[in-house]
């Protein structure tokens, strides 16, 4: 890829892009207090990119100095790889193989920052939200999918590929809850059990549309719950956030965190977990422009190291400032 040795440094505006499976969230700024948004749904590759980047060419123009992307994926972050900035192998059809982070920097012509979604989440949260000054965090989104992003030691954990925390494997009892499961690669692993399509295909009802007292919510605490602890016994995170449409029921967070605390069973002694369970899982502060806003992160990370190829991870505390 190019280095953009012009890049432009009269105007430091950014583009950021969401690319969602039901919309792509767009938006121009340097940060929360000036971010300018709208959103596209989410069609052909074709169509929707074309519409993306007429907006940004109309929007922006030549003040525009690098686009950051959060993606759903799975995504190639591999830099030696052919397909390395591709939506690879996404249960989205159309969106197979999509050369996503190529296609926009050659027709807008500036560095692009390239990510999972829930990665990017996680650094807007990093800089600007619940994650602020915090070494080590989740970020997890529950929806249409599950998908989590990790900060260890104040950088983004990519690893092999990065990683998929929805497609862990959490206990199954089919006599208590007889739903096989909808994930297509999986069937009942934690996003084929606890997604927001998992619970409309066990229900028959949408989750917004469930009553509070709904026998789905417990079971959906439970679920939630068991993944939380796995990773807290692997990660050791310092602080859980939980985001995405499922979460929206505010009845779910008091669920969920006392199921975690009988699965954990004390064998975790730290007063965060013991005493201060409440601040420990907590929803995202930036709410749903986490995404986006982390997208601003990667774009800015991508101007200020110009050298850098998309997708490259984001180091220490030059992410976040």
């Amino acid at each position: 890829m190019p280095d953009f040795p012009g890049a432009r440094i009269d105007l430091t505006l950014f583009g950021a892009i969401e690319a969602g499976g039901t919309k792509f969230v767009c938006g121009i700024g340097t940060g929360p207090e000036d971010l300018r948004l709208v959103s596209f749904p989410t069609a052909t590759p074709a169509a929707t990119l074309d519409q993306i980047v007429d907006y940004f060419r109309r929007e922006a123009g030549s003040a525009l100095n690098a686009v950051g992307v959060g993606a759903f994926g799975p995504v190639d972050l591999r830099p030696e790889s052919p397909t390395f900035g591709y939506i690879t192998s996404t249960p989205k059809p159309d969106w197979q193989q999509c050369d996503l982070a190529g296609t926009l920097q050659r027709a807008l012509d500036v560095p692009v920052g390239f990510d999972t979604d829930v990665n990017a989440a996680a650094a807007g949260e990093a800089r600007w939200g619940a994650g602020r000054g915090i070494p080590d965090f989740l970020y997890l989104t529950v929806g249409t999918g599950i998908g989590g992003g990790a900060i260890v030691n104040g950088e983004v954990i990519h690893g092999l590929l990065h990683p998929e925390m929805g497609h862990i494997r959490v206990p199954h009892d089919p006599n208590q809850d007889p739903f096989p499961g909808c994930c297509p690669y999986h069937k009942d692993c934690l996003e084929g059990l606890a997604s927001g399509p998992a619970i409309e295909a066990r229900w028959g009802t949408p989750a917004p549309k469930l009553p509070a007292d709904h026998a789905a919510w417990k079971l959906e605490a439970r679920y939630l719950a068991m993944g939380l602890a796995t990773w807290i016994c692997t990660l050791s995170p310092e602080r859980i956030l939980l985001g995405g449409g499922v979460m929206q029921q505010k009845l779910l967070f008091p669920m969920v965190r006392k199921e975690l605390l009988g699965l954990l069973n004390s064998y975790i002694r730290v007063p965060a977990i013991l005493e201060r369970i409440d601040t420990y899982v907590v929803p995202p502060q930036l709410a749903s422009r986490a995404g986006v806003l982390g997208a601003l992160v990667l774009a800015e990370h991508i101007f200020r190291n110009p050298s850098a190829r998309i997708g490259a991870p984001l180091a220490g505390a030059d992410a976040w400032r």
